[in-house]
């Protein structure tokens, strides 16, 4: 005779279980409200110059980092391995990232010198 309960039922997700999606959209909503809204008033105070760039360029940098790390962490799960393999990622990154960044604004404001 066949065992019928063994049958695969419906499986739904139930709200518990969908909190941590709502969290992370809620989080990454936020952040990108904060850089819409600041590239559309570009206020003048964030527009002084520092380091060769505007207040509100490093803003608009420290904010998209923020959200490539907190995507990487939460859909790519790294925040849950073991601290070597996560250095082991995101150590070439945190020198990597400054560096070019600090190229493209430096190389980027010797683009009307010779004009």
């Amino acid at each position: 005779m066949s065992d019928h309960s063994k049958l695969p039922s419906e499986h739904h997700e139930s709200p518990e279980g969908t909190w941590w999606i709502w969290k992370v959209f809620i989080i990454l909503l936020v952040v990108t409200t904060v850089e819409v809204a600041l590239g559309i008033i570009k206020p003048e105070p964030l527009m002084v110059q520092v380091l060769g760039t505007s207040v509100l360029n490093i803003i608009f940098i420290v904010l998209t980092l923020f959200k490539a790390f907190y995507i990487v962490a939460e859909f790519m799960h790294l925040k849950y391995e073991r601290s070597n393999f996560i250095w082991t990622i995101t150590l070439p990154m945190l020198i990597l990232i400054p560096y070019l960044t600090f190229i493209v604004l430096t190389e980027g404001g010797y683009m009307n010198v010779f004009e």
